[in-house]
């Protein structure tokens, strides 16, 4: 089979290898459709000790696919089942698994696999975090399943109510993603961008109201004034920059709370203000990651008709030999999603 591979940072090799054979517990998926991601562009820019702890591995980890074999032991999916998988799988019976916390399990097994033709899930996923797809839903938005997933749970960990103002920095297709999440809950949505096509691109598909960072010299007073000078329920950091971490933490109002969702390069760090943070009782939360019932609640939630189609984020479509080009235009900021075809 086709796949790209990845060696170590900025060593992606499109190779041939063979067709895995399922071990006892595994499920062998055709990838139909793959998407790429930010983390896939700062992966391959500088390597990722957690998510890919050994290489060579085949890179890119949103997919949905086909069933095409499966090993001794599988019940819960057959050949030709439609399907989407997470990139990880907790162990279920760590400390914080047994928390009800399983997207900070001490033993948290992640997959990647997504830009190959086929993928071979281990046991621990297959019996955790493979989704079973109905047949008339395109694998193309499934594979959002994951990154939609990750939304859902910083809108969680937000307790967004209907009614409030929430206000997320980053128009990225993670913010998007953010933007419905909290739109689903009949929430305010303001997003935060920069001038561009993207950001004409994002408004167009009326996930909120937008705000151009570059039109104002304050962007915190203006976020202050669309809210009545007393700031946003609720604000999420989707762009992993500790300045943007700060304006969001400068633009939510008394008791409210503040996601910090993209995760920043290692040894950066923030200010706080004590004072502030402690009388006006501000709530600041980090999020990473899904949980299983999430990515059943995001599978749930793109096969409702009409209810999340996240298809205009998709801005480019390509196969196997345009992953690298597809990642490129994304760290060049040309692109938001690309869909790969194997």
């Amino acid at each position: 089979m086709r796949a790209m591979v990845f060696h170590g940072p900025g060593d992606l090799r499109a190779e041939e290898l063979p067709v895995p054979t399922p071990a006892r517990g595994e499920v062998v998926l055709k990838i139909d459709a793959a998407l790429t991601c930010g983390t896939d562009v700062k992966t391959l820019r500088r390597g990722h000790p957690v998510m890919i702890p050994r290489v060579p591995t085949v890179f890119g980890h949103e997919f949905a696919g086909t069933v095409t074999a499966v090993g001794a032991g599988v019940r819960r999916v057959r050949e030709g089942d439609r399907a989407v998988a997470a990139n990880s799988a907790p162990c279920g019976s760590c400390r914080l698994c047994l928390a009800g916390r399983p997207n900070l399990c001490e033993d948290l097994l992640f997959v990647n696999g997504a830009y190959g033709e086929f993928i071979a899930l281990p046991p621990r996923l297959v019996a955790t975090n493979l989704v079973t797809l109905g047949r008339g839903t395109p694998a193309a938005r499934a594979a959002f399943a994951e990154p939609l997933a990750c939304a859902l749970g910083g809108v969680e960990r937000a307790r967004v109510e209907d009614g409030q103002t929430v206000v997320i920095f980053g128009h990225g297709p993670l913010g998007c993603l953010l933007a419905m999440a909290a739109g689903a809950r009949k929430a305010r949505v303001i997003l935060v961008g920069k001038a561009g096509w993207r950001f004409e691109r994002v408004r167009a598909l009326g996930l909120g109201e937008c705000v151009d960072a570059t039109a104002t010299p304050d962007v915190v007073a203006a976020l202050r004034t669309a809210t009545g000078g007393r700031g946003a329920e609720v604000t999420i950091d989707a762009t992993g920059r500790p300045e943007v971490w700060g304006q969001a933490l400068d633009a939510v109002g008394r008791g409210g709370c503040v996601i910090f969702f993209g995760g920043c390069a290692p040894g950066t760090s923030i200010n706080i203000d004590t004072r502030r943070t402690h009388y006006e009782e501000l709530a600041l939360l980090g999020a990473f990651h899904h949980t299983p019932e999430l990515i059943r609640r995001a599978v749930e939630l793109l096969e409702a008709d009409g209810a999340f189609d996240p298809h205009g984020l998709i801005t480019h479509r390509m196969q196997l030999d345009g992953v690298r080009e597809a990642l490129d235009l994304m760290a060049a900021g040309q692109a938001m999603k690309v869909l790969i075809e194997p």
